[in-house]
């Protein structure tokens, strides 16, 4: 692979000084893997339930005893877990519309959401935003990486909140992402105000990287992606919507149609890929945080900010390397890209995307497109130039993919 062997040596050295972090991932993984496997067990799932269905999608048992292990596994009263979401940021806007009416107020409590969310929202201009319904838009940004719990306080008692919305990842920003013990004191403060506020957690990239999950500690709904954490690297497309069953039944007439909502929905074949996927997706979501583990201790004794640090309690898969350097950023992302098994002959260049105002350098060599379970790179081209690092369906592809990157940055 052309690794330098000064390389080698130094990721080796590092490796020996995570024992304690990787032990602590080992026991969430056993934890969740537990959890699957009581899911699927409960729930007698067969090889019937591989079975597809096409046109209405009526009587699909395969899809049925999904949402029931989707439920079953976050706790909630019910849940939609469909192949006709396009990604998590789609699951998102349905819920959002599915929940929200005109005048109503959605509330960010984590400041800005990530950057496909802003013309969903209307924060910039677009004639299908929440906005251009009369839906109200306000945010409260984070105060030194926690929740500003008394701006957030004060709002409530003088405005009469519909949603409030919490991105537990960074997405593009410079902060902490959220853990859910921090996540568990601010929803028992804002219930205590109003219990009937709805609370909706982005829970993108979390899955399994802890053993609790947001509707345990009292969110009202959770959101996410299935070429995230939950595919394991296996499911093609989709994203999930579980929580209280009234919120999930709105969802599910939103994104099918009023009167038939989850009763409809043809799978074409997804059914297996999704519970494999979701069979897999502990172990998966293990190598994945040993990788960003690692390469945050590396990139830290190369004299890299990074964060979090390789020792701080993580929140999701996400690894920030901040280069405060456009080159570095592209050498290091072109170098992800250079370890990826899928087009590692491309070069990745800076370009425009849909739905980000600032060009994106995106090293995505995967087996499904934009699958950040599978090691990724990605990052705008902004100060102070940020590498977004994520995944890795094995630790050993991880680390391969990590040295090869990192010869690239040093490489003359």
């Amino acid at each position: 692979m052309n690794i330098d062997e000064n390389i080698k040596k130094i990721v080796n050295d590092a490796e020996k000084d995570l024992y304690e972090e990787f032990k602590i991932i080992d026991s969430n993984c056993e934890i969740n893997s537990i959890n699957v496997l009581s899911a699927f067990q409960k729930n007698k799932v067969s090889e019937a339930h591989f079975n597809s269905t096409s046109g209405y999608g009526y009587d699909d048992l395969g899809r049925e005893v999904i949402e029931k292990i989707y439920k079953d596994l976050f706790k909630a009263e019910d849940a939609l877990v469909r192949s006709q979401f396009i990604s998590g940021s789609h699951a998102l806007t349905v819920a959002l519309f599915a929940f929200l009416r005109p005048n109503d107020i959605m509330l960010s409590i984590t400041g800005l959401p990530y950057d496909t969310l802003h013309e969903v929202i209307g924060i910039k201009k677009n004639e299908s935003s929440l906005i251009s319904f009369g839906i109200k838009y306000d945010q409260i940004d984070l105060k030194e990486d926690d929740f500003d719990y008394q701006k957030i306080k004060d709002y409530l008692k003088k405005h009469k909140v519909k949603l409030i919305e919490i991105q537990r990842s960074k997405g593009y920003s410079t902060r902490k992402s959220i853990t859910i013990d921090k996540l568990e004191k601010i929803i028992k403060e804002i219930k205590k105000i109003d219990p009937e506020i709805i609370i909706m957690v982005d829970n993108c990239y979390c899955e399994f990287v802890e053993t609790i999950n947001p509707i345990e500690v009292g969110a009202d709904i959770i959101v996410g992606s299935l070429i995230k954490n939950l595919g394991g690297g296996i499911t093609p497309n989709g994203a999930y919507i579980v929580g209280k069953k009234n919120l999930v039944k709105l969802a599910s007439e939103r994104l099918t149609l009023p009167g038939e909502g989850k009763d409809v929905g043809p799978t074409l074949g997804i059914n297996k890929s999704i519970l494999q996927g979701l069979f897999l997706a502990p172990s998966v979501v293990a190598s994945a945080l040993k990788t960003a583990v690692l390469t945050s201790k590396v990139l830290e004794n190369l004299g890299f900010e990074v964060e979090p640090k390789f020792n701080e309690k993580r929140a999701d898969i996400v690894q920030n390397i901040i280069f405060h350097d456009a080159e570095k950023l592209i050498k290091y992302v072109q170098g992800i890209q250079s370890g990826s098994p899928i087009d590692s002959f491309v070069l990745p260049m800076p370009s425009s995307m849909p739905g980000y105002d600032d060009q994106i350098i995106m090293a995505s060599g995967s087996f499904t497109q934009g699958s950040s379970i599978e090691l990724s790179c990605d990052g705008p081209l902004r100060e102070p130039f940020i590498a977004y690092q994520q995944g890795a369906l094995t630790y050993d592809y991880g680390k391969i993919g990590l040295m090869i990157a990192i010869s690239n940055l040093l490489k003359k």
